[in-house]
């Protein structure tokens, strides 16, 4: 019987324990790696649809808020029922619509309409831009024709008459027009009666822009649909043209409650990630799995082969290297580790030209490129592809660290917030072309960066902007402003086309913790101030 020596015995155990520690290495790293991976895709995918839905509802707020200016404006300038003061109230209340439906992006109609049962003669207005050249009135709907309590028809007039309240309405054909829209709608009452209607309709296609402008790797895109998967808006289905019979409905997997979804769609395995909105429908941002795995898919790949070099190479090696090759296996198991909690920032010193330290190597460089990448696209979600200044994801960011420091009861804080409008885009969008209002957006960003040059300048909006003036900008804000005039000035002096020139509405509010609890609160000063400053602008120009 043939006795095994002590050193064959030391082999044979040496070696299975490092083809062991090696296949539990080799496995842990690529588990790490694959948890770690899809982890990032979840993030970058709920990152980017926190930030449509952020862009999303800044636009839905800013159609809202408008209603529901004119609506209280409405109510409080009501003099009566009567047909003569309810006809000069319309068009008080028309008046005043108009200047504020003329700053609201993508209103393709407003409206008034006064209830049949309140006045018989007084019908109220529907003013529409069907081709962007300006609104002009439209013949309004004669609502006697319906029957007002089914609130299946007239949804923009039955649906807030008996709900009582604002209301969002999902995407409908709107009456005569034959254009889709969605809309927001208010009541108008006169001490609990109800008066009326005021409202705006948004063109589809506006809404349809925004979700376009939301995308990840190569084929991944947003829609919107709502809990019970009916899709508003698909950029590879036409929904405007579907109806109830036609209309595809989304997979099971995609009306889940869960935040995180995969389901299967047109033969494809998705990941998806969904957010509700305020007017009920829900924002999805999806991408093919086949991308968003295809990286620790190659890695994991690439870990097995060198695993395999690993442990055929650990047959041959002596104790003596075994020992040698422990240490860098457990750097690596911690490395790896290290990486699934999120850390790239470990420190791996092997560095022989064996196969423990090729596959250290590589384990370093994939970690750099993924810091690198993660870096990289943290930046660029904070960035406005326009001007590439900051975004409003970025303000809203330098707004909370503010608003931090406030509620911490940090002393001395002081700072100041610029709010700056760019006149006349929507004139240059509509008679020279979008490219002329983006070339005049660029010469506006660039002017305000020329003078704020030590604070952060923000695109908070299609024409706003925003800038914190802290430290040296904040005691020299006077002069600053002084600097933006006169460079406007030299800029229309020097350019003879006007999207060339910069026609800037500006207002500049300091932080008073005697008034302001919030940072909200000075960023509405400053937007008051810039609000008073166009208005005395346009009387000058006129």
């Amino acid at each position: 019987m043939h006795m095994r020596s002590l050193r064959e015995k030391i082999s044979f155990l040496t070696t299975g324990l490092v083809i062991l520690a090696v296949l539990l290495v080799s496995f842990a790293s690529a588990h790490f790696i694959r948890k770690n991976e899809q982890r990032k895709s979840d993030q970058l995918l709920l990152l980017l649809c926190e930030t449509g839905e952020r862009n999303l509802e800044y636009y839905f707020n800013s159609v809202q808020k408008s209603v529901v200016k004119v609506s209280a404006f409405a109510e409080a300038d009501m003099e009566g029922l009567d047909d003569e003061k309810l006809a000069g109230h319309v068009e008080r209340v028309g008046d005043y619509f108009d200047e504020i439906a003329s700053k609201t992006n993508g209103v393709l109609t407003y409206y008034y309409r006064i209830d049949p049962d309140v006045s018989k003669k007084v019908k109220g207005f529907w003013y529409t831009d069907l081709d962007g050249s300006g609104f002009v009135p439209h013949e309004v709907t004669d609502i006697t024709k319906y029957d007002t309590q089914d609130t299946s028809k007239l949804v923009w007039f039955t649906v807030p008459k008996y709900n009582g309240e604002a209301i969002w309405l999902p995407p409908y054909i709107t009456d005569n027009l034959d254009v889709r829209v969605i809309s927001y709608n208010v009541p108008v009452y006169l001490r609990g009666q109800f008066v009326g209607v005021i409202g705006i309709e948004i063109d589809y296609s506006t809404m349809a822009e925004q979700v376009d402008s939301i995308r990840l790797y190569s084929n991944g895109y947003a829609f919107l649909s709502d809990s019970e998967g009916n899709l508003f808006y698909h950029p590879r289905i036409d929904v405007s043209n579907l109806n109830e019979e036609t209309k595809p409905d989304l997979p099971d997997g995609a009306v889940d409650e869960s935040t995180f979804l995969r389901y299967s769609f047109q033969g494809e395995e998705k990941e998806a990630v969904w957010l509700p909105l305020s007017n009920g429908m829900r924002l999805n941002v999806c991408a093919p799995l086949s991308e968003t795995e295809g990286d620790w898919q190659k890695l994991m790949l690439d870990i097995l082969i060198l695993a395999a070099v690993i442990l055929a190479a650990t047959i041959f090696i002596s104790l003596m290297v075994v020992k040698r090759i422990v240490k860098p296996l457990e750097q690596l198991n911690e490395a790896a580790e290290q990486a699934y909690m999120g850390n790239f920032e470990y420190f791996l010193d092997y560095d022989k030209d064996d196969e423990v330290g090729r596959l250290t190597k590589t384990f370093k460089l994939m970690a750099s490129h993924m810091r690198d990448s993660i870096r990289n696209l943290n930046k660029q979600v904070y960035v406005d592809a326009l001007t590439h200044v900051k975004n409003k994801g970025a303000f809203v960011s330098y707004e909370t660290d503010l608003q931090n420091k406030i509620d911490n009861g940090e002393d001395n804080i002081e700072f100041a917030i610029g709010v700056f409008d760019c006149d006349d885009l929507k004139y240059i969008n509509d008679h020279y072309g979008h490219e002329k209002g983006d070339a005049y957006l660029k010469v506006a960003s660039h002017t305000i960066c020329g003078v704020f040059q030590h604070s952060p300048v923000f695109r908070i909006g299609g024409d706003e902007f925003a800038v914190i003036l802290r430290n040296e900008d904040y005691e020299n804000r006077d002069l600053l402003v002084n600097q933006l005039e006169k460079a406007v000035m030299r800029i229309n002096s020097s350019s003879s086309d006007q999207w060339e020139q910069v026609q800037i509405s500006y207002g500049i509010a300091v932080y008073d913790p005697r008034h302001d609890k919030a940072v909200s609160d000075v960023v509405r000063n400053a937007d008051r101030i810039m609000y008073e400053h166009k208005r005395q602008r346009k009387k000058l120009r006129r």
